[in-house]
């Protein structure tokens, strides 16, 4: 059974605005009332599952026989095991508790690649879409990467990593390694929107230690608009995609930042 991509790109973007306008009522919520004796946790968690919750019905509803997998439920394994819906419904949840930009991702694998995906960001109206093949777009406007080359020019987005993740040790270290001649360094706090921030030119680099259903559009949008994605260490999917471990980014910045982090304590798929 084929499908068109053009087709199955607009119900993604169809119910990532629908995701919009429902996480935008919890975070207008958040910002006026007080939370009370749920706290803010549980507030995001139910903000969170009724995202995904909206988004799994509306793409059940027109291909129920493909697998979905998301942040907040358990993984679907559908008769059609090539097609994988991955879905995080808020990527920036700690952006969302504070009144800042989140995103919400949604992504489809075929087999072992990301064929199409919808990325929007409800608070500034933003909406990224990519087909593999078929170019990169913010808001139906076609994105290239910054050409930026110069080292002391260049923004490079990352996370402050966190003692429960393989990249702690000496991570702050390599920061400062990375940071000290470059223009900025930015944290964004959503993986999927730094990855399409490198793909429209706001960043010209971004790395961290995140998952692939947290950026595997936001990996799609930046190749397609002439990015380079490696692991760490300048290795293909079949690592970063297990390990976390990315690098998105310009020409001239992804070889910089290869450079810097090329003697991490290598991490590889278990």
């Amino acid at each position: 059974m084929s499908h068109s991509y053009e087709s199955v790109l607009a119900d993604a973007v169809a119910v990532a605005r629908e995701a919009g306008r429902l996480t935008q009522t919890y975070f207008a919520r958040f910002r006026e009332l007080e939370i009370g004796i749920k706290g803010p946790a549980d507030f995001v968690s139910e903000a969170d599952r009724a995202s995904e919750t909206l988004i799994r019905q509306y793409l059940f509803a027109r291909y129920p026989d493909w697998s979905f997998t998301g942040e907040e439920f358990p993984p679907v394994t559908g008769r059609d095991t090539e097609h994988r819906w991955l879905v995080d419904p808020i990527d920036g949840t700690t952006n969302f508790l504070n009144g800042m930009h989140y995103t919400i991702s949604i992504a489809l694998r075929r087999g072992g690649e990301t064929v199409c995906g919808a990325l929007y960001n409800p608070v500034a109206d933003e909406m990224f879409t990519a087909i593999r093949g078929r170019g990169a777009f913010l808001n139906g406007e076609r994105l290239a990467v910054s050409r930026q080359g110069d080292v002391a020019l260049m923004t490079i987005g990352t996370g402050l990593p966190t003692s429960n993740l393989f990249t702690y040790p000496g991570a702050y270290r390599r920061l400062e390694a990375i940071r000290d001649p470059v223009g900025a360094v930015r944290i964004v706090g959503s993986s999927a929107n730094s990855c399409a921030y490198v793909a429209c030119g706001r960043l010209t680099g971004y790395y961290e230690e995140s998952g692939l259903v947290d950026w595997a559009v936001g990996v799609l949008l930046a190749e397609e608009a002439g990015g380079i994605v490696t692991d760490w260490w300048g290795r293909g999917p079949e690592f970063y995609e297990k390990t976390g471990c990315v690098i998105v980014a310009n020409p001239a910045t992804h070889a910089y930042l290869l450079d810097r982090l090329k003697d991490a304590p290598r991490k590889d798929p278990a």
